[in-house]
C-alpha cells in the first residue's frame, strides 16, 4: 500500500491517498470548509479518475469540522465515482463533526456509509 500527501494547506486539513489491490482510502483529518474543500474536492476527482473498479473509501474519522464546501465536494466526488461506474464509500465512525451535518442534509442515505 503507498500512501502520498495531498498539497493541500497542512495546517488545516491533512488528505493522504493510499491505494493497495483491495481498492483506495483517501484519509481525511481536520476542518473541512470553504477553504479546504475545494483540494480535498480535486484529490477525490483525481482518486476517482484514475484506472479500475475498486471501491474507493473515504475515512472522515479525523475530521473536525465539516460545513456545506465540504459536503459539496464529498457529493460532487460521490456523483463522479457514480458515473465511472465506482463505489465510493464514507468511514465516519462517531464522528459528531461528520455524522450530524451528513445526517441533517440527507446525504446520510445518499452515500454508502461504513462502519
Amino acid at each position: 500500500m503507498t500512501a502520498a500527501p495531498i498539497d493541500i494547506d497542512p495546517t488545516r486539513i491533512d488528505v493522504r491517498a493510499a491505494t493497495s489491490s483491495s481498492g483506495t482510502v483517501v484519509c481525511v483529518s481536520g476542518e473541512v470548509d470553504s477553504t479546504t474543500a475545494p483540494g480535498l474536492r480535486n484529490c477525490l476527482l483525481e482518486v476517482v479518475a484514475r484506472p479500475g473498479s475498486a471501491p474507493i473509501e473515504v475515512d472522515l474519522q479525523g475530521v473536525t469540522f465539516l460545513d456545506s464546501a465540504g459536503l459539496s465536494a464529498l457529493a460532487t466526488a460521490h456523483r463522479a465515482a457514480a458515473a465511472a461506474g465506482r463505489v465510493l464509500q464514507m468511514r465516519c465512525g462517531t464522528t459528531r463533526a461528520v455524522v450530524r451535518p451528513l445526517q441533517i442534509t440527507g446525504l446520510w442515505s445518499v452515500f454508502t456509509v461504513v462502519e
